[in-house]
């Protein structure tokens, strides 16, 4: 394998690890997991998945379209924030446990476009880079963007095991990423993930994160925020400054 072929492998491992990121006057109810959800929200999902669909994971979404989306979003994430216990507490976490398809992908916020009220990371994490990536569409590493608008990327949450992976169809087969993830102890709904194995088809090649961490000091690589989650939609805000909005159901969004 030549080291084209080597380095490309590389960019597009780290692009999918990546993707696979209040005030005290007024404080919104949390969402309870198990509690179900109101016919509201059903129809606040269901006109955000309407407003997503067409748009090939964000790819196509022209301006107007994000800032529609991300309206929508902030509507969900004040209306019904998860509970701050969702990570630690076994019961709360089973709404997450499993599969979710990723549908849309796009910057937390938009250049030069005026917001109510812009979602902001609250605290960094050690060893984990926050420089924006700028996302629409696509995941990228090292400076290379992935294209993610024509395959649905999944993700698992495995609770017994406190591990989560990442699979997404490419032009070099099918990649999965997969490590540990922990609770932050900086922001309560906050998911620290150390990916630690790779594979592109048949090829294991897990030891570029055993690589990368000796590097970097920590097989910590990027966290992921829930902002939002019932039993058929989650939403989720990266380190990279991105935005992600998951399903349940592969085919919710055309």
């Amino acid at each position: 394998m030549g080291r084209s072929t080597t380095t490309l492998l590389f960019c597009q491992l780290l692009a999918t690890a990546h993707s696979f990121n209040l005030g005290t006057i007024f404080k919104p109810p949390t969402f309870q997991a198990g509690a179900g959800k109101s016919n509201n929200l059903a129809n606040e999902e269901a006109v955000l998945l309407q407003q997503i669909s067409g748009t090939a994971n964000g790819k196509n979404a022209d301006i107007e379209t994000q800032a529609r989306v991300l309206s929508l979003v902030r509507k969900l994430e004040t209306s019904a924030q998860p509970s701050p216990s969702l990570l630690s507490d076994p019961k709360e976490a089973k709404i997450l446990d499993g599969d979710w398809f990723l549908q849309y992908t796009a910057p937390s916020d938009i250049e030069n476009v005026d917001a109510d009220e812009k979602w902001t990371a609250t605290a960094d994490e050690a060893k984990i880079t926050t420089s924006k990536a700028g996302l629409q569409g696509a995941v990228s590493g090292g400076g290379i963007p992935v294209d993610a608008s024509n395959n649905v990327a999944k993700q698992t949450f495995d609770l017994e095991s406190q591990r989560v992976t990442n699979e997404i169809k490419t032009g070099l087969g099918l990649v999965i990423v997969g490590g540990p993830f922990r609770q932050s102890p900086n922001v309560p709904l906050r998911a620290v993930v150390g990916f630690d194995t790779a594979r592109v088809g048949p090829l294991d090649i897990s030891f570029l994160f055993d690589i990368r961490a000796k590097i970097k000091g920590s097989y910590d690589s990027g966290w992921v925020e829930t902002t939002y989650v019932s039993d058929s939609v989650r939403i989720g805000r990266g380190n990279k400054g991105s935005m992600f909005i998951l399903t349940r159901d592969r085919d919710a969004v055309n």
